[in-house]
């Protein structure tokens, strides 16, 4: 007998004669994620295990946010043959709970000496009579103690949620610009989820934003790497640009410039890193520049396509989702992003194009881009 961890998988089952490629992969991100761990990840009768830990908490916690999971039971795993001895396992599973129970079982070995219904009343009646704290209640019952008669029989009364979706690396690759708000970092997640995996970009006005700004951009990104399975942040010198735009152009062109600076440097590290969109945070209305005519005037300067996640979110439901999968108090430090440097009284919210390619023509565009590319730092989660 042994303590293991019992995993199942969610989405991956629809798709069909793909789904051992999924499988495969969703297994390869749940060993990164136990990785230097001594545990032991397997699949087997179209279940996944990890066994071997030495904390099964921590474990635990990983194993959860690895995208493509639906659920991981704390399970024990014993001989199937003796089945008063899994009877008896079962009631000690049971004995420091209260309320009504029911027993639920799912047989794969059909040639099992007992059918489904049969485990259900035999050990029902087993747990009844050796917990008198327990009373039997088949349509609500509080508790569960679910039983799997696979190669050997299986034990778990606690099923704990998941992150869902799919796993990471099935879908692509995006390049996220992250900055240290709120939106961004949630952005990333729920395309991640999708299966996409992450490379991030951070733009950084030094010394208009200090190390402990770039600290919490980075702290942001290691919680993404735990779903993602890691991630490479390229850390963008950007004030040169931003005191070029500020110098030369007009005040209330500055913040529109400067995101469609930000969208080229994304384009440019997404082309290297091989990633097919880039990701952003951004909702209709939420500020100046990202009103509709203001975001179809960002776009036009990059080569792959921009998805935006949150683009109908109210900014309650970004804060309800970074509190989700704790991202809100890192991005709540008050620490200012390159973003609110040198913000304008009266950004223009409503641009034209061709207004706003003649406001950024007195910069030498390609020559700052270039520039900008070249003291890339590129640190590895």
């Amino acid at each position: 007998m042994r303590e293991l961890l019992m995993v199942r998988y969610g989405e991956i089952y629809l798709k069909g004669q793909n789904r051992p490629l999924f499988m495969k992969l969703l297994m390869k991100r749940i060993r990164e994620a136990v990785a230097q761990r001594d545990s032991k990840v397997w699949l087997s009768d179209g279940r996944m295990y990890v066994a071997g830990f030495t904390d099964m908490q921590e474990t635990i916690a990983r194993v959860t946010k690895v995208f493509g999971i639906h659920s991981v039971c704390p399970a024990v795993e014993m001989d199937k043959a003796d089945f008063e001895a899994v009877c008896s396992q079962a009631s000690r599973m049971m004995k420091d709970l209260n309320g009504s129970f029911k027993v639920t079982a799912r047989r794969s070995d059909k040639n099992y000496f007992l059918d489904s219904p049969q485990i259900n009343s035999r050990m029902g009646e087993y747990i009844l009579n050796h917990n008198p704290n327990l009373t039997v209640d088949v349509k609500n019952p509080q508790h569960t103690m679910n039983v799997e008669i696979r190669e050997f029989a299986y034990l778990y009364v606690e099923v704990i949620p998941g992150a869902g979706g799919m796993p990471v690396g099935s879908n692509g690759k995006a390049a996220l610009l992250l900055s240290g708000g709120i939106d961004s970092p949630v952005a990333g997640y729920m395309i991640a989820k999708r299966g996409v995996e992450l490379c991030a970009v951070h733009f950084y006005s030094f010394p208009y934003t200090g190390e402990r700004s770039k600290e919490k951009v980075l702290q942001l990104a290691r919680t993404l790497a735990i779903s993602s399975c890691g991630m490479r942040v390229h850390i963008v010198p950007f004030t040169k640009i931003q005191m070029q735009i500020h110098e030369k152009c007009s005040p209330e062109y500055t913040t529109l410039i400067m995101r469609r600076f930000m969208m080229r440097l994304a384009d440019r590290v997404a082309q290297q890193e091989g990633a097919q969109a880039l990701i952003t945070g951004e909702s209709i209305g939420q500020v100046a520049s990202q009103t509709m005519d203001a975001l179809c005037c960002t776009d036009v300067v990059v080569s792959r396509p921009v998805f935006r996640p949150l683009i109908g979110f109210d900014k309650i439901d970004i804060i309800d989702y970074a509190v989700k999968i704790d991202t809100y108090e890192t991005s709540c430090l008050p620490y200012e992003d390159c973003c609110t440097v040198f913000t304008p009284k009266h950004p223009i919210t409503h641009p034209k194009l061709d207004k706003t390619q003649i406001a950024e023509s007195v910069l030498d565009i390609e020559a700052l881009i270039e520039e900008a590319m070249q003291g890339i730092e590129i640190i590895e989660l």
